[in-house]
């Protein structure tokens, strides 16, 4: 199959009216509970097997008993994360009864509501459905219901469209139809959490298109149609980044046919005036490592490598489709890193944009160059009053860590203390990572200012000091989300390669403590 040069444009979901909130792959209504509909009927129980007030007049009497009956024949507990399916109950308008499980009451407490959308979502797959949203606790609130929602809409995303043949049940869009009491509540509510949903689509669309399609340029001009949401963009083209002086950037994308761009992005929700904060993304759109080039063996996931402006698209899309009351600015470097005969060679020496001096040893320890740039012009020139930088930085941190959690490296406590509260909210956890002299002492050069790698040990730790050397004494948090990012452990809300991971964190982040009250 030939693939196309220049691809689609990103996706975008939105709201076709007032009622119906709709994104590929699912269209999701609000509804007062009822018993007519077509499609499926799903409701909720405990680990007690006692269904909701609503569940219990919509099924009726024999409904009910219907369920008591199979449940003790299927042995079904009523456990979190399961589920019962059956024939529809006599007198009930459905074609089939789903009865998902809560667990206990102690699950219950700390339910996760978009990963109960997730996992609803995932049962009704390709089908109609109505959801009567209460259970054994007592009626669903406003907020619950639309998060409930964005847990569903973000299981049902799938990245198909250079697939030429597709399978039946590919092609069958699921719709949801949430019954609750608070249905115009849940419905105004809703309306954020789908401009989340569509950033996390954007940034997994992004992630997951490949290198020929998503280069720079076409990287930069998906990133410019924020505009028409209000965001004030700026691309910055080669001549630009030279007359600037992002030497350590322009390095990295000199090996390379398709030349660099960095994107800055404005949100201006806030107060006039007022200092932003700044959400910083690495962009490397291929690694192949340059003249230090990787083994060939996974290298197709380098495709990836841009996690980090992804995220940072995908919530500055995210906040403006939402209006938040913030001053937000994110910045993307994108290049790409190949080992032509122009590319940079370990040993050579470069000269960054704040006139600190770099010592090149492993050309693909590129994303610290990429990022050091593009920290100190963000810097430099919006004075923000915090930078959050997310990167693809390290395998050494999918060692530390896993698959599951990013590394955090932060020179500003409360700062680290937001993003961890922010990362237990929306289920995007980070772990706090050391920063220690010694760490800092390993980048010095013999040659230059400091050197580009410090060796094998503490990897993502003398990176995130690289980093560090750029920001002065603002408050500045490095996430290191290598292995969140892609290829990332499947869960309830996300069966994509690209997860899209940290959109939905830093949303988080801003609602909590940087919009206006």
């Amino acid at each position: 199959m030939r693939i196309p040069q220049t691809g689609p444009a990103g996706r975008r979901g939105g709201i076709a009216d007032g009622k119906r909130f709709m994104a590929d792959g699912i269209t999701i209504t609000f509804a007062p509970v009822g018993r007519s509909g077509a499609g499926d009927l799903v409701v909720f129980t405990g680990d007690d097997l006692v269904l909701g007030g609503a569940a219990r007049e919509v099924l009726g009497q024999g409904g009910c008993d219907l369920v008591a009956r199979a449940a003790a024949s299927e042995q079904f507990k009523g456990r979190a994360s399961s589920a019962l399916v059956l024939p529809a109950p006599a007198g009930v308008e459905a074609d089939r009864l789903v009865v998902v499980g809560l667990g206990s009451e102690k699950d219950r407490a700390k339910l996760d509501w978009p990963v109960l959308g997730g996992f609803t979502a995932g049962k009704v797959a390709g089908r109609s459905a109505r959801v009567v949203l209460d259970g054994p606790g007592g009626e669903t609130g406003a907020r619950e219901a639309a998060e409930f929602a964005l847990g569903a809409r973000l299981r049902s995303y799938s990245f198909d469209r250079y697939k030429t043949k597709k399978k039946d049940e590919d092609k069958r869009p699921s719709a949801l139809t949430l019954m609750l009491a608070a249905h115009a509540e849940a419905e105004r509510a809703a309306r954020d959490s789908e401009a989340v949903a569509e950033g996390v689509v954007l940034a997994r669309d992004l992630v997951n298109e490949p290198p020929n399609v998503l280069f720079p340029a076409e990287f930069a001009r998906r990133a410019a149609e924020l505009s028409g949401l209000g965001v004030e963009v700026e691309v910055m083209e080669p001549a630009r980044l030279r007359e600037l002086g992002m030497g350590a950037l322009l390095a990295v994308a000199q090996g390379s046919a398709r030349e660099p761009r960095v994107v800055v992005m404005r949100w201006n929700g806030g107060t006039p005036g007022e200092a932003p904060l700044a959400l910083v993304g690495k962009g490397v759109v291929f690694d192949s490592g340059g003249v230090s080039i990787k083994s060939a063996g996974g290298m197709e996931d380098m495709k990836g490598d841009m996690g980090g402006a992804a995220a940072v698209v995908g919530a500055l899309h995210a906040l403006a489709g939402r209006k938040a009351k913030a001053n937000v600015v994110g910045a993307i470097g994108i290049v790409e890193n190949m080992p032509d005969g122009q590319a940079y060679r370990p040993s050579d020496i470069v000269t960054s944009m704040s006139g600190q001096t770099i010592e090149i040893i492993n050309t693909d320890a590129e994303g610290r160059l990429v990022l050091a740039d593009v920290l100190w012009h963000i810097q430099e020139a919006y004075k923000p009053k915090a930078i959050v930088d997310l990167a693809t930085l390290t395998g050494a941190i999918i060692v530390a860590l896993g698959q599951d959690i990013a590394g955090m490296f932060a020179n500003d406590d409360d700062l680290a203390a937001r993003l961890t509260a922010a990362g237990e909210a929306t289920g995007e956890k980070v772990w706090r990572m050391p920063l220690i002299p010694a760490y800092d002492k390993a980048i010095d050069s013999k040659f230059a200012d400091m050197k580009n790698t410090g060796g094998r040990h503490g990897g993502a730790a003398t990176a995130a000091s690289f980093l560090k050397r750029y920001v002065n004494d603002t408050p500045w948090a490095h996430l290191d989300i290598a292995g969140v990012a892609m290829s990332s452990t499947a869960s309830e809300i996300n069966r994509s390669w690209g997860a899209g991971w940290g959109v939905r964190l830093l949303d988080r982040l801003v609602r909590d403590v940087y919009e206006a009250r």
